[in-house]
């Protein structure tokens, strides 16, 4: 058990009756005075000090020994309270085993996968945030959602109901997955069920097991009418009828999908988790126009000239925000992994870490539900097709078209949300690097190796994000420039619901 006081860091072995004193306030204190079992110089600032608790009362009361016996007592008669555990590694290891299950997990989607992270980080944030008064929970506040179970009883262990949420929501919305997966999850759920149950009763435990288990369970019933429960079955349309006429899509028969059908028409009509988003207006498009020198020839004769004089660094943008769901957790899992990466380097706790997870997982899938409405409200070409038909023949895209219409950019858009709610969290400047991609193999078609990126903050990384699909040929500027913009609305909204 751990606790920080006044300069202290105390930790209380029961079961050896001891107190292990770290402290960085009178390191030079003459150690000789305590009776103690074992003393260590960890280095010029702290000392690593073990007191026998037996001896404590046969010495004399100075400063030390004080705070070492006000610390015994409040321990004595509140010591389920601190059990709580504040480090974040397990919010951390669920997030990573989310991410390698949307990996491995054949016939994801990015819209189906940013529905999951929302609903997965929700989860993990309603498992904890009764065990800090600092959060509130978010019912009545998300979109639909006005009840949720509460504890039962006080003495929840909060990273077993974490553990619990965790495990039950990601099997309940990701059941397609393999029977591989189903195994790693039960075992990074018995992992800590059997680490973090120790010194807490069986009924503690079964209570703060039952109790992860009904806030996942609630969350799942509640999703099933959001719009797209199981979505993963109608991936592809092929009774949607798609507008015909001078600028409007059509599915691609050089694409990323095996189909040349529309992917997840309907996803903009789901309910959104802040209500705010769902009511945002369709941002305006500028107007198809074949004659050289408009705005819309512009744009696409930008995409085509890049495309003509691209760069080495240029490619490897392209390729490491490509995040082709068939290959990689696709984009909304690249948004789940810097929220992942945000949580380590800041060393939050774990009711932060939730918090975060919540925040971006959000983001992204009401980015996605927004992005899509426009998608389908205005079925923009891509610039392929109005580049061989206006431009040149001869011109190829340097990646195969997605199977959804152009305006806007789902990748700035999610990006951008992500952002957003990261750095209301984090701040603006947050200096990291993104590996999420290091150790895949070279791409030997376009002679690209995945390098880790350094970013100085969330924007800058949602910058590049968004300008990879300019360099990939299949996103102008505008989609970009509207993206980002949108999802910065969208970030701000969910922002928003986590304000005191």
């Amino acid at each position: 058990m751990v606790v920080e006081f006044l300069g202290f860091v105390l930790v209380w072995d029961v079961k050896e009756n001891t107190i292990i004193c770290l402290s960085n306030i009178m390191p030079t204190c003459k150690l000789s005075e305590y009776k103690k079992s074992e003393s260590i110089k960890m280095n010029k600032n702290y000392t690593l000090i073990k007191y026998n608790l037996s001896d404590a009362f046969s010495l004399k009361f100075d400063f030390r020994r004080w705070v070492i016996l006000f610390f015994v007592f409040v321990l004595s008669f509140n010591s389920f309270s601190q059990k709580i555990k504040k480090d974040s590694k397990i919010a951390t290891d669920w997030a990573s085993l989310t991410l390698s299950i949307m990996k491995t997990t054949p016939n994801g989607t990015p819209t189906f996968g940013s529905r999951f992270v929302g609903y997965a980080g929700l989860t993990m944030y309603e498992t904890v945030v009764h065990g800090n008064p600092e959060y509130k929970s978010l019912v009545g506040k998300l979109n639909g959602l006005e009840y949720l179970p509460s504890p039962a009883t006080s003495k929840i262990n909060w990273t077993l109901a974490l553990n619990a949420g965790q495990a039950q929501i990601i099997k309940s919305i990701y059941d397609f997955t393999s029977e591989y997966n189903y195994k790693r999850i039960d075992s990074l759920e018995q992992y800590y069920l059997a680490i973090e149950s120790k010194g807490y009763s069986q009924k503690e435990i079964e209570a703060s097991i039952e109790f992860g288990k009904s806030i996942a369970n609630a969350i799942f019933e509640w999703s099933k009418t959001d719009g797209g429960h199981k979505g993963y079955l109608r991936n592809f349309d092929s009774t949607y009828a798609l507008p015909k006429g001078n600028g409007k899509w059509s599915p691609p028969l050089k694409g990323q999908a095996a189909v040349a059908l529309p992917l997840h028409p309907y996803w903009g009509k789901n309910r959104t988790f802040a209500k705010n988003n769902f009511t945002l207006p369709i941002p305006a498009m500028v107007d198809y126009d074949y004659t050289k020198g408009t705005t819309y020839y512009n744009y696409m004769r930008e995409v085509y000239t890049v495309r003509q004089n691209l760069t080495h660094e240029q490619k490897e943008i392209a390729n490491w925000w490509g995040d082709d769901p068939s290959e990689t957790f696709s984009p909304p899992g690249h948004s789940y992994y810097m929220a992942l990466v945000a949580v380590e380097n800041s060393k939050a706790d774990i009711f932060k870490a939730s918090q975060t997870f919540a925040a971006v997982g959000m983001a992204v899938a009401d980015a996605f539900i927004n992005c899509w409405k426009t998608k389908y409200y205005y079925h923009v070409e891509r610039p392929f097709n109005f580049i061989y038909y206006n431009m040149s023949t001869m011109w190829d895209l340097y990646w195969p078209e997605p199977p959804f219409p152009a305006f806007y950019s789902g990748h700035a858009g999610q990006a951008s949300s992500a952002a957003t709610v990261l750095t209301n969290m984090y701040g603006e400047k947050f200096e990291f690097v993104d590996e999420s991609h290091v150790g895949r193999p070279k791409d030997m078609e376009r002679l690209v190796e995945y390098k880790a990126r350094h970013f100085n903050s969330f924007y800058e990384a949602a910058e590049e994000s968004a300008m990879s699909r300019l360099y990939g040929g299949i996103h102008t500027r505008l989609d970009n420039e509207v993206g980002l913009v949108e999802g910065r609305k969208i970030g701000s909204n969910i922002n928003q619901l986590f304000e005191k």
